[in-house]
């Protein structure tokens, strides 16, 4: 079932770089329905990312992604997922598209600027670590 929400979050790499990426977001027809700025413990990335603890690079990711601010959020759009991931482009920032989030913010594939659910089940999963249903309005 395709929902119309997603999950993404500002890393910690792109977050003087709030306003120019929410803007790109909302142009994009997104509507932020939940946003905050936090901060992640080593521990709470490690649960965040626990998918990935048997991967090679999953104690540089949590080391990282615990290492300053993170702006988490919530968008609502049709289509969200998918579009959301064209949005933001590939994982390496060599590899994405002109005009993506992360072709214009992103610094290397570990410090690529902005994270985006590959699918409706995570998105849920990934915006119920850091918001309540409450929060999301």
């Amino acid at each position: 079932m395709t929902t119309n929400k997603t999950f993404t979050m500002i890393k910690p790499d792109a977050i003087g770089n709030i306003g120019a990426i929410t803007k790109m977001i909302e142009e994009a027809g997104f509507r932020v329905v939940a946003m905050k700025k936090t901060r992640l413990t080593p521990a709470q990335a490690g649960q965040f990312y626990a998918v990935h603890s048997e991967r090679p690079f999953y104690n540089d990711l949590c080391a990282y992604m615990s290492s300053g601010p993170i702006v988490p959020m919530i968008l609502e759009k049709e289509n969200a997922v998918l579009d959301f991931r064209t949005l933001i482009g590939a994982t390496n920032p060599a590899n994405a598209a002109d005009g993506t989030i992360r072709k214009i913010f992103a610094k290397s594939i570990e410090a690529n600027a902005v994270h985006g659910s590959d699918s409706d089940e995570n998105a849920g999963i990934e915006g119920s670590f850091f918001f309540s249903q409450l929060e999301q309005f």
